[in-house]
């Protein structure tokens, strides 16, 4: 088999918050955007894409899918992110699961 993941989508009302939010907790930067979507990109390009896609519907529920991002600084990583824009949903032993400024919901765990 010869597939792999190489982007994750995540869908927005705010495509500029959104953009600015993520590009601040990964890292990443814009390789491409327009007004319907922006595309992140680890600078060395060896990490998954991150697409962020303006839609006009809300967010409702829980998340289906999420994103893990692993740290060897757990308290510290939160503590940014939340600082950010992040909420805290609920905390574990070892990750904390946050929620972007429009609710959708990621882990921070610890490496």
């Amino acid at each position: 088999m010869s597939i792999s993941i190489g982007n994750i989508g995540i869908d927005t009302n705010d495509l500029a918050g959104s953009t600015a939010f993520w590009q601040a907790v990964t890292g990443y930067r814009v390789a491409s955007s327009d007004e319907v979507a922006a595309y992140l990109e680890d600078a060395n390009k060896s990490g998954v894409g991150l697409s962020l896609q303006a839609v006009p519907e809300g967010r409702e529920g829980k998340n289906r899918l999420h994103l893990d991002l692993f740290t060897d600084d757990l308290a510290g990583e939160v503590d940014r992110i939340q600082a950010l824009g992040a909420s805290e949903v609920r905390r574990f032993d070892s990750w904390v699961v946050l929620a972007d400024p429009e609710g959708n919901q990621f882990c921070v765990v610890a490496a």
